[in-house]
């Protein structure tokens, strides 16, 4: 039995269903440098029922899909949402994202409202912008 789930300390917390979480856990530590804190597998032993990810200072939560439970990915768009990363050295983090294997859908670039923007897109079809505000 895995031991009881590291407590959370932020105030809202993403939860995504997709297919891979274990694979997508594999792509976040190499392509965000995340933690993993926690991992629940399946009966099935193939899927994830459960893993807490901590990324740059904040907890995501992943699972697979059960479609045998109402979580199937044909009602879960992932294209309505985005995870956004504020870190520091931005074109690092889209190197290394790209690196683990991102895909850059928007280059960096300065933005109207002062940071150095851009966005990726994973294997998995969830969308990620990160932000950097520049230093003065």
């Amino acid at each position: 039995m895995p031991e009881a789930p590291a407590p959370v300390f932020s105030s809202v917390i993403p939860y995504i269903n997709l297919e891979g979480a274990a694979a997508a856990s594999e792509l976040y530590q190499k392509a965000f440098g995340a933690t993993e804190v926690f991992r629940l597998p399946a009966d099935d032993g193939k899927r994830l029922m459960h893993c807490h990810l901590q990324i740059n200072g904040g907890d995501v939560m992943i699972s697979d899909c059960f479609p045998e439970h109402g979580a199937d990915m044909a009602y879960q768009p992932s294209s309505s949402f985005t995870l956004h990363l504020q870190v520091d050295d931005i074109q690092a983090w889209v190197k290394r994202a790209v690196d683990a294997g991102m895909t850059v859908s928007m280059p960096v670039q300065r933005m109207f409202w002062g940071d150095d923007f851009g966005k990726l897109v994973d294997r998995f079809k969830v969308n990620w912008s990160l932000g950097e505000t520049p230093r003065s």
